[in-house]
């Protein structure tokens, strides 16, 4: 069998993973942010580490997986108010949200999942190494810095140079040595949640978060670091500066996934252009749409467009007949192998796309050896089928998948509601509105509630209480 091999960002090469420890893999992958829906953009990055993590716990490791939340952050304190909310509350609102998201996509749990406000203590006592080793300083006002000239090596992931860098843009740049130094702690603002230090009240600046829990959970030094392509610079590079700064070896590799893009453009709530998973699950299938985000190279944009996505799920329901026909003949369900195509692609940088060919050939076989009534080659090319999409998290014989509706069904309870909001809709520019509202009521009374958005009525299923 191949080695596997990966690409590392900070050495821009595709080089054999060798593991710290021999057997083990420690793994530490930037979570949400939880200040919002999650969207698709969001959980690409997720079933990309997932899709990675399984091949490896596959190829003989045992996996310690880390991913954080961030529920303190600037995003959560404006938000929280235009919810009316407290800000704890809505973090942990936006954390239940994601982590149904990751649940609906078979997205497997971490082995640890961290909290930036549960690890206070281990933030404060890095910072306490900072200062006392001259790397980090307080002016006095509450904010501590880490002075990032001072750094014996700094950018080297992001490969810039810091005369080129616009000031970090996280604090008041007259108590800062350089306008390029960048945040560890942010003093109290009145009305917003501070813990206690050393150098005044605040809250955790971002980087330090990661840094914290990271050191927490896989100690000085950790295998792999993950993340979005968005995250290189400033987070990871300020991560790195801190942690090694701090006498820590950290991460020895980086991987980073591609964006989920529309029309070109990096997914984004400042845009206006995400797209929320729940609203794309009243569409399709948890599988289908974690098949679709998985296909792509990790390190490779995705163009988002509800065609691509639907030429998908119909390529998927392929193969899922092929495997329902399989099990009808052979009288059981075929056991998981796997085959020297696929597995040569997966240690090749993870190469789902060249692992989809050789599903494709499997299936082609499948279904040929169907027509010459070959039990054997049958059983063969379902479980090889089945191997390769065990490593996806798009085995439909998984457990995880067995209460999600079917794709037909789905589509018909839409195309239900679609109608009804067309016939809203119609009475509500006749201005008939006691029939606009008889129709919202019916619905309500169904358990469907409606929110009218800037681009359109959304329908969503009421929880049970």
């Amino acid at each position: 069998m191949s080695a596997l091999n990966l690409y590392d960002t900070a050495t821009r090469e595709v080089g054999v993973f060798s593991p710290l420890k021999p057997g083990e893999v420690s793994m530490y992958v930037c979570g949400a942010t939880v200040q919002g829906a999650p969207h698709i953009g969001h959980v690409r990055s997720a079933i990309n580490f997932d899709i990675l993590r399984r091949w490896l716990t596959h190829s003989g490791y045992n996996v310690t997986f880390i991913r954080n939340v961030t529920d303190i952050d600037d995003k959560i304190l404006q938000k929280a108010p235009q919810e009316n909310m407290q800000w704890w509350a809505l973090a942990l609102k936006y954390e239940r949200a994601f982590t149904q998201a990751f649940t609906a996509l078979n997205v497997l749990p971490p082995t640890y999942e961290p909290r930036a406000t549960g690890h206070i203590t281990q933030m404060i006592e890095l910072m306490q190494i900072l200062i006392d080793n001259g790397s980090a300083y307080a002016p006095g006002n509450g904010d501590v810095y880490l002075e990032v000239r001072k750094l014996k090596r700094y950018l080297t992931l992001s490969r810039q140079h810091i005369d080129d860098l616009q000031p970090a843009a996280d604090a008041d740049e007259r108590s800062k040595k350089d306008v390029r130094d960048f945040a560890l702690w942010k003093a109290a603002k009145p009305g917003e949640p501070s813990w206690p230090t050393p150098w005044g009240a605040g809250r955790p600046g971002w980087h330090l978060e990661c840094s914290a829990m990271a050191h927490a959970y896989l100690g000085e030094s950790f295998d792999i670091h993950g993340g979005g392509l968005d995250l290189v610079f400033p987070h990871h590079e300020n991560e790195i500066a801190q942690s090694e700064a701090a006498g820590y070896g950290f991460a020895a590799r980086w991987l980073h996934n591609a964006w989920v893009t529309q029309s070109g453009e990096k997914m984004s709530k400042s845009l206006g252009n995400t797209l929320h998973v729940e609203v794309i699950l009243q569409k399709v299938r948890g599988i289908e749409l974690r098949w679709y985000l998985g296909g792509a190279h990790y390190r490779s944009m995705l163009e988002y467009s509800e065609g691509a996505l639907s030429e998908s799920a119909v390529a998927f329901g392929r193969i899922e007949n092929f495997l329902k026909r399989a099990t009808e003949i052979l009288g059981k369900t075929p056991p998981i192998s796997m085959s020297e195509a696929f597995t040569d692609a997966m240690n090749d940088d993870l190469a789902v796309p060249a692992g989809l060919a050789s599903i494709s050939e499997n299936l082609r076989l499948g279904n040929q050896a169907i027509t010459d009534s070959d039990a054997s080659a049958i059983a063969v090319n379902a479980s090889e089928i089945r191997g390769a999409l065990s490593i996806l998290g798009c085995d439909p014989f998984d457990s995880n998948f067995a209460g999600q509706a079917t794709n037909d069904l789905t589509h018909a309870l839409d195309g239900v509601i679609q109608l009804a909001l067309k016939e809203r809709a119609a009475a509500r520019e006749r201005k008939d509105f006691a029939a606009s509202d008889s129709i919202r009521d019916g619905l309500l009374a169904l358990g469907i509630t409606i929110e009218d958005t800037a681009q359109g009525p959304r329908w969503s299923i009421m929880e049970k209480s």
